[in-house]
């Protein structure tokens, strides 16, 4: 029998909050005291877990006495604020939020990819970005075997971005176009339906976004590469959820389709769909709400040597973000 763990999870009413709490039901993880806390003006909320209602409660720092695992689903500031105070506790953090990612004494972790790096801990583990986890699951396993050199990604991202309020636009935006009437925009900067735009985050002085960034950066640290290459498009489309990626790799070793293939058929966390001639290779439609990544479309990249391009899809919401912390708190809770 599993040694029970108490856990908190922190941004619970939110999306990849939600998705938490599902995937500690659908894993059946060892949950013991269970805390949910969200922003105070959704407490008192009741959510029923494995048949006992929880009451949402606000942020304190005392609302992390006697936890072992919280689990962070909150925006930066938050985070900041409350993870040190979680680990005064004795609480290890799992984040989901940028706070942490690119700090040295952090470990940021996709457990197909790095798992080993969880130990460094120092209280705090990050949860990479969603963009970067969906590629990293598929990438790991062929650095490994040919040491990438350097990576260029083309990122589709979904409505889901912008959580549930960004979906809600999306929707919204299609009935108006299809309606004629003006199209309102509240959660994006450019119209969503029907429209895609290479706009994802703040620009920064080189010209690139921050959500392309943080591919750079993120990328580097979890492969420990830091001479690694890396160039990103981040575009917004007009897809519910999910996201799609178009990878291209140049490698020191050389590595063939078929050898990419064998690597991926048997790696963890991946479904290939590399079946192009049969109309089967990776698509959003159906990657939404499960775990693995869907890898297809490999092929030699005709433009360079030792160099090869792939596409990649996910679902941001769960494997790009709720999985993959209750994987890192699944293995944490073997240890504890």
């Amino acid at each position: 029998m599993k040694k029970k763990v108490n856990v908190v999870i922190m941004g619970a009413t939110g999306a990849v909050g939600t998705d938490m709490l599902k995937l500690l039901k659908e894993r059946d993880f060892p949950v013991g005291q269970l805390k949910l806390i969200a922003d105070p003006k959704e407490a008192g909320q009741k959510i029923n877990f494995l048949g006992t209602d929880y009451v949402v409660e606000p942020p304190s720092p005392d609302c992390f006495k006697g936890s072992q695992i919280t689990l962070m689903a909150v925006d930066v500031p938050v985070s900041l604020q409350y993870s040190p105070e979680a680990v005064k506790c004795g609480s290890i953090v799992v984040d989901n939020s940028s706070a942490y990612r690119l700090d040295p004494k952090v470990p940021l972790v996709v457990p197909e990819v790095n798992e080993e790096d969880i130990w460094t801990h120092q209280g705090i583990i990050a949860n990479p970005n969603c963009a970067t986890i969906i590629p990293m699951v598929a990438l790991g396993p062929l650095h490994k075997y040919a040491n990438i050199r350097r990576l260029v990604a083309s990122t589709y991202q979904s409505a889901a971005g912008g959580g549930f309020a960004g979906i809600k636009e999306l929707k919204d935006q299609c009935l108006q176009v299809i309606n004629g009437e003006p199209v309102t925009k509240n959660v994006f900067l450019q119209q969503i339906a029907f429209n895609v735009f290479p706009h994802i985050d703040k620009f920064q002085d080189n010209d690139y976004t921050y959500e392309e960034m943080k591919m750079v950066n993120e990328s580097r640290k979890i492969l420990h590469c830091p001479e690694l290459r890396v160039n990103c498009t981040s575009v917004r489309v007009p897809t519910i959820s999910s996201i799609f990626e178009s990878i291209t790799i140049e490698t020191e070793r050389e590595l063939t389709p078929q050898k990419a293939r064998e690597i991926l058929a048997n790696a963890p966390g991946i479904k290939l769909t590399d079946d192009p001639a049969n109309s089967i290779y990776p698509m959003p439609v159906d990657v939404y709400n499960q775990g693995l990544i869907f890898v297809g479309r490999i092929r030699r990249d005709i433009s360079a040597d030792n160099s090869l391009s792939l596409c990649v899809c996910g679902d941001q919401v769960r494997k790009g973000a709720a999985l993959n912390a209750v994987q890192i708190a699944e293995i944490l809770a073997s240890r504890l």
